[in-house]
């Protein structure tokens, strides 16, 4: 028999709030924290809004040497995975840094600091070949991904299973299922795991107006995100982190650690298909599902809440919908569905495990945030999104999918620990 898992730690950084407690105060309150993009002037785009953090490194006592070496995403991921390890409790110095391991997820990486030396090396884009004189000597570790988890892994004394996974919007998802398959094969008996991007930049805002994937709702950005809204018509994009302490079971309860969730299931797909198109099916999202409740021993009706990708985009939405429908029979009907895009908005990559934080704080509090937003029901999205309003219910296991661009379908079950399963 496998070795069962637990989420020991959560250490949170995402629009509207500097941490864990007022990330899972803006969810239960139905507040969005989308803004016009200040980062840069966004007058030139379709879509001007975003979901910024209000993140100062220097603040959560990065040095001023670290700052300048890494990358805004890898800041956000280092300063997470300490308030993760701190909340967890563990005194990291105290175990065999062989068996403590790090898996990140990012979509997009060091994009903040690309385009910035882009810039500079370019003449602001003047040049039409870059100056190699003005080369800024972090410029390998911003086009190596694996210096991110890296940097983790040296932040929390790491010596196991490094890894850095990139399989676009589902990379949190991964990230955290490929870091407790690490723990139930006994690779490791620790692994701090999550995802980040800062995908906020001019390059990447450019890169989703040319596919119009994002909304060019800019009048009104608190309310633009609108997860499975009739009058949806794209998502808005956003930065941020969620990093977590996963440990084998019997090594947090011999600590008499505080134990958040059970992460008893975990699958992924792809639908070999398309790089950015969705079958309305949604047969492959469905297979994940399937697969990831069959991996927890799980049966449809045991799911009490849905965290869905609910990225606000036309096909996304349809295609989720179909996906619940088929894995999830007629017990879909009676679920809670919500999607805290409508708050946070999306960080590619880094919005799987910001999810996951959600899904274990729904079950530790019995809360299911609601999506908002949602005023105008879509006919074709006719199951229960729990528009608007935080509900009070039981919450013992949650369901949390993602897709990505690639044909990528991944799910992830969390479950209220007690018992033996």
């Amino acid at each position: 028999m496998s070795r069962r898992v637990v989420l020991t730690g959560i250490g949170v950084r995402a629009p509207g709030g500097a941490g864990t407690g007022e990330f899972w105060d803006l969810l239960t309150s139905g507040r969005s924290a989308t803004r016009r993009i200040s980062f840069f002037d966004p007058a030139p785009f379709r879509s001007q809004i975003a979901g910024e953090c209000d993140f100062d490194p220097a603040a959560e006592g990065l040095s001023a040497r670290e700052i300048r070496r890494m990358d805004r995403a890898a800041q956000l991921a280092v300063v997470c995975a300490r308030s993760a390890v701190a909340a967890s409790g563990l005194a990291v110095d105290r175990l065999d840094p062989y068996r403590i391991g790090v898996v990140l997820g990012s979509a997009v990486a060091a994009a903040t600091s690309l385009d910035n030396e882009y810039v500079v090396m370019s003449d602001s884009g003047r040049a039409r070949e870059v100056d190699p004189d003005y080369l800024s000597p972090h410029m390998f570790d911003h086009m190596t991904p694996g210096i991110m988890p890296a940097e983790v892994a040296w932040t929390v004394g790491a010596e196991g299973p490094v890894t850095m996974i990139s399989n676009g919007c589902t990379s949190g998802l991964d990230a955290v299922g490929h870091a407790a398959q690490l723990i139930r094969e006994g690779a490791a008996d620790v692994m701090v795991t999550g995802a980040t991007d800062a995908p906020i930049t001019p390059i990447v805002v450019a890169s989703f107006d040319a596919i119009r994937a994002t909304t060019p709702r800019n009048d009104d950005p608190e309310h633009a995100s609108r997860p499975f809204d009739a009058t949806r018509n794209g998502f808005v994009l956003a930065e941020g982190s969620a990093m977590f302490v996963l440990e084998e079971r019997a090594h947090a309860l011999a600590r008499g650690a505080h134990v958040y969730a059970e992460l008893s299931g975990y699958a992924t797909r792809s639908n070999a298909y398309h790089m950015t198109g969705l079958k309305p099916d949604g047969r492959e999202m469905a297979a994940a599902i399937t697969a990831a409740l069959d991996d927890g021993r799980h049966d449809p009706t045991d799911v009490h809440y849905v965290n869905a990708h609910g990225s606000a985009t036309k096909q996304n939405d349809r295609h989720e919908t179909a996906a619940f429908k088929r894995a999830l029979g007629e017990h879909a009907y009676r679920t809670p569905v919500s999607s805290i895009k409508s708050m946070v908005g999306h960080s590619l990559g880094a919005v799987g495990a910001i999810e996951l934080a959600a899904c274990a704080l729904a079950i530790e509090h019995q809360v299911v945030p609601p999506t908002a937003n949602l005023h105008e029901r879509d006919p074709e999205c006719d199951l229960d999104y729990v528009p608007l309003t935080a509900r009070e219910q039981r919450v013992d296991t949650v369901l949390s999918v993602g897709s990505g661009f690639g044909g990528f379908q991944s799910a992830v079950v969390l479950t209220r620990t007690g018992g033996d399963r």
